[in-house]
């Protein structure tokens, strides 16, 4: 195949993560190392980015900048909720996206993120063809819910998950603290899948987790909440929940009492507030001590308790997606095969793009125990592989010291 020449786009959408930044050092890196690929740009705010003619020429970072990207958490080019309408009803961010891309020569485009991220991929993609401009799509997967078709997990979602048991590890030490009885309620991410609430379970391999974990995958029962709690408490003094914040009735409302405040540019449900829900009944029907956390965005950015296997991996994601497109691939999304028979070996792979945009991995169903208050060990022996090492973080100060990019624009 003939070579392509031309310029490449990175961008970053949706929620960020501990290790989206290592995913983008992959691409920056290795684009900026192959000689078919003639300038490198990091779109500031994903999308939006390209449609503002707001470019990042990334030649012009440090190289030690760019490799802290690998330990930086959050999305360093900046990161947008914008959902690109059908190209047949309206083309007009889709003409103009193709008119920055002739200005500058790109030829590809490679876009980190999760369900709706791989949705804008798919659309510039299919666009792109139908336009006759020859521009190679990939998409770089990302999200801490780890719910992505196709691939075996995502990155971030390992850190995310080694963040929340290593949470619950600690807050199970405080909550025992004292001889009066309490109830501690974890309210977890994961609005329709339950990988992050399930994680908490790993806290009991050190034999201080959760005594319960509720998944959205399964309908929730208020009363058959109560009474496993009170069973618990009545025999122990303590009990300690883990509860993903997208749980819900068997008519589909979710349990959250925030579940109807807002919704994001997807139209996606805005979670919050259950813990105290459920800290608030708890306390009504039994009268002990309750306390509700919600982690909230600390799942997500804390990356001082992050996998070194995420970070290694998202670094892979990164570097095979420039790899591939270089090659002459285009229209997919860089995913994951994994064997964890006889030790964990973890191959990328790749998936097209239409498999993976707007559908939701969620947790198998034999997963989850019997009482659906739980996860099963299938479940642990997954997760546990993906936790695995930890990252040699630079400090300054003994505070974490983070990329600190000059964010040069091609148009100031």
């Amino acid at each position: 195949m003939e070579q392509l020449r031309g310029a490449c786009i990175i961008g970053q959408s949706g929620g960020p993560t501990a290790v989206i930044n290592a995913s983008a050092y992959g691409v920056i890196r290795t684009a900026l190392d192959n000689p078919n690929i003639t300038a490198v740009y990091g779109a500031a705010h994903g999308i939006k980015g390209v449609l503002d003619d707001k470019l990042y020429d990334m030649s012009k970072e440090d190289a030690q900048e760019l490799e802290l990207l690998k330990y930086t958490p959050s999305s360093a080019l900046g990161s947008c909720r914008y959902k690109l309408a059908d190209p047949d009803v309206d083309d007009t961010d889709y003409k103009r996206i193709l008119e920055i891309f002739k200005k500058y020569n790109v030829r590809y485009f490679f876009y980190n993120g999760g369900n709706d991220s791989m949705d804008t991929c798919n659309k510039v993609s299919k666009y792109m063809q139908k336009m006759g401009y020859e521009c190679r799509v990939m998409g770089v997967p990302k999200t801490i819910d780890n719910d992505l078709n196709g691939t075996d997990h995502c990155p971030g979602f390992a850190s995310a998950a080694k963040y929340i048991a290593t949470s619950c590890v600690e807050i199970w030490q405080d909550a025992h603290v004292y001889d009066t009885g309490m109830v501690t309620i974890v309210e977890i991410m994961g609005r329709h899948a339950g990988w992050l609430a399930g994680s908490a379970a790993l806290a009991n391999l050190m034999g201080t987790g959760p005594d319960f974990v509720y998944l959205p995958e399964v309908d929730f029962d208020m009363d058959k909440f109560l009474a496993d709690v009170k069973s618990v408490y009545d025999k122990t003094g303590k009990c300690m929940v883990a509860v993903s914040e997208g749980i819900h009735y068997a008519d589909g409302t979710f349990v959250s009492e925030a579940k109807a405040s807002a919704t994001d540019g997807f139209g996606h449900a805005q979670l919050g507030g259950l813990a105290a829900l459920l800290a608030e009944t708890v306390k009504e029907k039994t009268g002990a001590k309750v306390r509700g956390i919600e982690l909230s965005l600390l799942q997500r950015c804390g990356a001082h308790a992050g996998s070194k296997t995420d970070v290694d991996e998202a670094v892979l994601a990164g570097k095979t997606a420039v790899e591939a497109a270089v090659s002459g691939v285009t229209d997919k999304m860089v995913a994951f095969q994994c064997t964890r028979d006889g030790g964990y070996k973890c191959e990328a792979i790749l998936q097209p793009l239409d498999i993976v945009a707007n559908i939701e991995k969620k947790v198998p169903l034999e997963w989850i125990n019997a009482e659906h208050n739980g996860v099963t060990q299938d479940f642990i022996d997954y997760v546990l592989p993906l936790i695995q090492g930890q990252n040699p973080i630079t400090f300054e100060q003994s505070l974490p010291r983070h990329a600190r990019l000059k964010k040069v624009l091609t148009n100031p």
